[in-house]
């Protein structure tokens, strides 16, 4: 079984700062794509920052410039360091894994629990 860790949300003013890490854990062989969503009040989860294994990133617009997505392949964790956060950021952000599966012979999506992001003053 896979579990996905998330640790590092909280409460911040706007302009600031805060990094989420996710860590993730069990019976794997191989993670592809690693990488964070998230959902907003009454809205839908929506792609933050995702990065394969080899580096390369994919990310929304409306973080390009703010935030930054990293991995650790060895750790099988990755970060997310968000600067100049804006109220329109608040949401829960969930961390999201691609994992081959040796066991069902197929990638398999995994999700973490989720972790408040509050950006208020």
């Amino acid at each position: 079984q896979v579990q996905l860790v998330e640790s590092g949300g909280g409460l911040v003013q706007p302009g600031g700062s805060l990094r989420l890490s996710c860590a993730a854990s069990g019976s794997i062989f191989r993670i592809n794509t690693m990488g964070w969503y998230r959902q907003a009040p009454g809205k839908e989860r929506e792609l933050v920052a995702v990065i394969t294994s080899g580096g390369r990133i994919n990310s929304a617009d409306s973080v390009k410039g703010r935030f930054t997505i990293s991995r650790d392949n060895d750790k099988n964790t990755v970060n997310l360091e968000m600067n100049r956060l804006k109220p329109e950021d608040t949401a829960v952000y969930y961390c999201n894994a691609d994992i081959y599966s040796v066991e069902y012979g197929a990638d398999i999506e995994y999700w973490g629990q989720g972790t408040q992001v509050t950006v208020s003053s």
